[in-house]
């Protein structure tokens, strides 16, 4: 089945869920939670950090994020915003994401990211399954 014949009721929905995964990352980094995070990925998943760095299947984004995040967020948080949903099939969706930083006064602060998730509905669960991470550095 190709994602043109994805009705429209069911289209909404699966954006939604998708919307809880992309809130999830928002929470797990927001309040510093390794395991959170990296629970929201696929075993085998693909992530490229904003800076670069590669990071194949779910222990190496583990260890990863057990470095950094912790203490990462104490003086900024991070917003998330799905921008634009194109399922690729019905199970299959590129998402592009929003990132914002801001100070614990909700000023803006730093680059904003551009995220680019690939999403993958594995057992009714959507799964971060290749993502790019892009820093916007304002020109």
């Amino acid at each position: 089945m190709n994602a043109e014949h994805i009705d429209e009721r069911t289209r909404e929905t699966e954006i939604e869920a998708i919307r809880r995964v992309v809130a999830a990352v928002q929470h797990s980094q927001r309040n510093m939670l390794s395991e959170e995070f990296v629970g929201l990925f696929r075993h085998d998943a693909v992530w490229t950090t904003a800076h670069g760095r590669r990071l194949f299947g779910r222990d190496e984004i583990s260890e990863f994020t057990h470095k950094v995040l912790p203490g990462a967020m104490t003086d900024v948080t991070a917003t998330y915003e799905v921008e634009h949903v194109l399922f690729i099939r019905p199970d299959v969706a590129a998402v592009k994401v929003r990132q914002r930083y801001l100070t614990p006064g909700g000023e803006p602060v730093g680059n904003a990211g551009s995220p680019m998730y690939v999403m993958s509905k594995e057992n009714g669960r959507w799964l971060l399954t290749a993502c790019q991470n892009t820093e916007v550095r304002d020109t």
